[in-house]
């Protein structure tokens, strides 16, 4: 008999599960589809000794003492800012752009803050109300900034027009009139000294915690007695299809190993060109800071089927999922959780802060 049987051994999933069974003494029993735990942050060691993120990077930030501080409890840290390079015709530039973005593409040598503002604002077309991904590029630097860094790249990785996502999709992205090069601004950047894995692995070692992996939690649901239930996974899986399929994006990953030292000046560079079928390049050394001769590589092609990675944020998209919405209302026994059980795209840190705070309500 398990007090709480949770379906997912991602963040949602394992930070429930440790909580419960570290702070409430509960028993509590995981069912994972997956060989392994850490869900899309699993990372492991390839057949060159380089730690290699599986499922594409995971780069940790985020503004919250209180998730910093708790996965602090199960990893030490490892200092590490993310930058990002756009290759576009051949040329690289930093993304998000910047002054230096601006004055490479323009061929200009602005100087001052002001300057790029005003810059900026000549180029910009005005949109209100803001209604999609489009809009809201393009109100804030203009078409030729949008088309050259955002309108191809953002098709390949969705396989929608920027005009038909919601603003939330490219909004996620900052412009800046420095020359600031770091992907993210947040108080705090670090990867897990170890790797995600084994950080996930200090959370779970539990004497209250039992994982089951290779399982489809269908399969052995009427075998297990438990209380209540925490679920992780596609919403319209839970529910059979119900109102139909909602959609999300994958990704199949090319891996490649190189005898250099370093095959790129960065960790990701993105390829927004459309005649280039890959969305971005990672070299995963980077993220580990890992010496070594040899380098391995993932390019990435995003597609349609396979492991649902990233909830489509569309309006019809959202309309569907409004239905399985009102179906959770109905699950009195279960609490929905996460990116593809809440069909939102959130980062780890907004998981983990989401978890923590459903905890703090229960």
């Amino acid at each position: 008999m398990y007090d709480y049987l949770i379906i997912g051994a991602g963040f949602a999933g394992s930070v429930m599960a440790e909580r419960f069974a570290s702070q409430f003494n509960k028993k509590v029993l995981i069912v994972e589809k997956r060989n392994h735990i850490a869900g899309n942050a699993y990372d492991e060691y390839d057949e060159h000794g380089i730690l290699v993120h599986k499922y594409g990077p995971h780069i940790f930030h985020t503004n919250s003492k209180q998730v910093f501080d708790y996965l602090s409890l199960f990893t030490e840290w490892r200092f590490y800012e993310h930058k990002v390079l756009a290759n576009y015709r051949g040329e690289l530039f930093p993304i998000p752009i910047n002054r230096i973005t601006i004055n490479k593409f323009f061929g200009l040598s602005l100087t001052a803050e002001e300057e790029i503002k005003n810059f900026l604002l000549s180029k910009a077309e005005k949109r209100y109300p803001i209604m999609n991904s489009e809009d809201i590029i393009v109100n804030q630097v203009g078409r030729e900034l949008f088309e050259a860094f955002f309108k191809n790249y953002t098709k390949k990785q969705w396989n929608l027009e920027p005009n038909e996502l919601a603003p939330t999709v490219c909004g996620r992205i900052p412009v800046r009139f420095n020359d600031d090069c770091r992907y993210f601004t947040d108080k705090y950047q670090f990867m897990p000294k170890d790797g995600y894995t084994k950080m996930f692995e200090r959370m779970l070692n539990h004497k209250n915690i039992e994982i089951v992996l290779n399982t489809d939690f269908k399969k052995i649901i009427n075998d297990v007695k438990f209380e209540k239930m925490i679920y992780t996974g596609p919403i319209d899986y839970y529910f059979d299809y119900l109102h139909g399929k909602l959609p999300y994006r994958s990704i199949r990953f090319e891996w490649e190993n190189i005898e250099e030292a370093n095959y790129q000046s960065t960790a990701q560079v993105n390829f927004v060109d459309s005649s280039i079928d890959y969305t971005r390049v990672v070299e995963h050394k980077y993220l580990s800071g890992e010496i070594s001769k040899t380098t391995t590589i993932s390019r990435e092609y995003p597609h349609n089927n396979g492991e649902p990675f990233y909830p489509i944020p569309s309006e019809m998209n959202r309309k569907l999922y409004s239905k399985y919405k009102e179906e959770q209302v109905k699950e009195k026994n279960t609490i929905f959780c996460g990116r593809l059980a809440e069909y939102q795209y959130y980062n780890m840190d907004q998981v983990v802060g989401n978890v923590l705070s459903i905890l703090s309500k229960l």
